[in-house]
């Protein structure tokens, strides 16, 4: 890794110096000294529940109906799904403190200069999550004020967009009083909405049928959670070392089940009520007046606080690919890109387009996972320590090769309204791409790179 310019000037800057430092951070990808760590493993939690508790997972929820799975069909799915899409986030978010390095910054390490595939594919993905959030967030704005949908797009972007300049120590410090107002506001909507909602506990697919949207939704609710893989480490990387990786581990993985486990059963238990306009779906569930009036607005604020993470962590995969931005100016420009997309999905056909979106931005992910899990394996067996400044990319193609590999592979058991593989229709509508992906690029990486001593 050394010479591929980590050490460049618009990839340092400054650095808060403590969690009660609310200036700006201009600090880009370069690894953080260990004199500039702070914060416990347990605010983790709090980052990482803030951001998912959003319509966003509500509307995931509510997808199970159309595959014809009843509420305990698609809980039994969507936890499943969920706990194994969150794991590898917790575990990749033990990485930061070892490093002080943001994930795609790391998969330097085993892609070499070839680190612009994921990079590239890691900065488009954060504009379509921030397309996928910020239009429920513009929504809730639209039918709270009456402004036009596009205008009240435009003052959710802003407000996450300066949340993203202003970087990590900001974004921790939301994401904690978010959790709490999100956690009352989405209980307090749970018990309005569902008192005398009838919940449609029976399955209307049955068979094979059945079987295939219970492996899709399993897919859908894990795409969800794995999405944040490449984000992991950008939100513990000023942790200090001597943290304990257990407890990152656990905050991590407990603030992601606990937020899907909510927004995703809510959205299962309303089913096919909420129709495709989920925000003003959910103030009319509530009848309206300051019930329906309070929901919009907290929708709209959950939309800031989870895009806020999208923008800074695209500005740190830009950085990755070699685009030579300060981080600030680097977040402004996801929040510009996402949005023309928020305005497509807008259009029509929102269930389908939103589907849609959430597959293809994730399947890439089992792909990296299976080359930059073993390459760090092999750093640090035996206690090794990374130190990312000085690391050499061992066989970068192999990296290369075995990430297309995995992606080419998965290609035949996707299923999307776009497209659906011949795998994935032969079996009634399963999609297995995570998994064959995964699979695929680890065994391609393993054989390719073969053993060697990174000491």
């Amino acid at each position: 890794m050394s010479g591929h310019g980590l050490d460049a000037e618009v990839f340092g800057g400054r650095m808060p110096a403590g969690g009660r430092d609310l200036a700006i951070e201009t600090h880009g990808i370069r690894p953080v000294p260990e004199a500039n760590r702070f914060g416990r493993p347990w605010r983790l939690f709090s980052v990482w529940f803030a951001p998912n508790l959003t319509m966003t997972a509500v509307f995931t929820g509510t997808l199970a109906a159309a595959l014809g799975l009843g509420f305990w069909t698609g809980l039994a799915a969507m936890l499943a799904g969920t706990v194994l899409g969150s794991l590898p986030v917790a575990y990749l978010s033990t990485w930061g403190p070892r490093t002080g390095t943001g994930q795609l910054p790391l998969a330097r390490l085993p892609f070499g200069r070839g680190v612009v595939l994921p990079g590239l594919v890691q900065w488009l993905g954060s504009i379509a999550w921030d397309a996928l959030v910020g239009l429920f967030g513009g929504e809730a704005l639209a039918e709270l004020t009456g402004l036009p949908f596009w205008a009240a797009v435009l003052v959710v972007l802003v407000l996450q967009c300066a949340l993203g300049v202003f970087g990590y120590a900001v974004i921790h410090r939301v994401q904690a009083v978010m959790s709490v107002l999100l956690a009352v506001a989405f209980a307090a909507l749970a018990v309005k909405v569902l008192s005398g909602h009838p919940i449609a506990t029976a399955d209307t697919a049955s068979g094979a049928d059945l079987a295939g949207g219970v492996v899709l939704f399993t897919t859908i609710t894990l795409s969800l959670a794995i999405s944040w893989a490449p984000y992991a480490s950008d939100f513990s990387r000023y942790l200090p070392a001597s943290a304990s990786s257990r407890s990152v581990f656990r905050a991590t993985l407990l603030g992601l089940v606990a937020s899907y486990a909510i927004g995703e059963s809510l959205g299962l238990a309303l089913g096919t009520s909420l129709g495709d306009q989920t925000a003003s779906g959910v103030a009319r569930l509530l009848g309206g007046g300051f019930p329906g009036a309070l929901a919009l607005a907290v929708i709209a604020l959950a939309a800031v606080s989870s895009n806020a993470m999208n923008d800074y962590s695209g500005s740190l995969a830009l950085q990755t690919v070699g685009v030579r931005l300060r981080r600030p100016v680097s977040a402004v420009v996801v929040t510009v890109l996402a949005f023309a997309l928020i305005l497509w999905m807008h259009s029509g056909d929102l269930a389908a387009k939103f589907e849609n979106v959430l597959l293809f931005v994730s399947y890439w992910i089992p792909p990296f996972l299976g080359v930059v899990v073993p390459d760090w394996l092999a750093r640090t067996r035996g206690g090794w320590r990374v130190d990312v400044l000085t690391a050499v990319s061992v066989r970068p193609w192999a990296a290369v090769v075995a990430f297309a590999a995995g992606f080419g592979a998965a290609v035949p058991f996707m299923n999307t309204s776009l497209y659906t593989g011949p795998v994935a229709a032969a079996l009634h509508g399963a999609d297995l791409a995570y998994y064959v992906g995964l699979v695929v690029s680890l065994t391609a990486y393993l054989l390719l790179r073969r053993r060697v001593d990174l000491k």
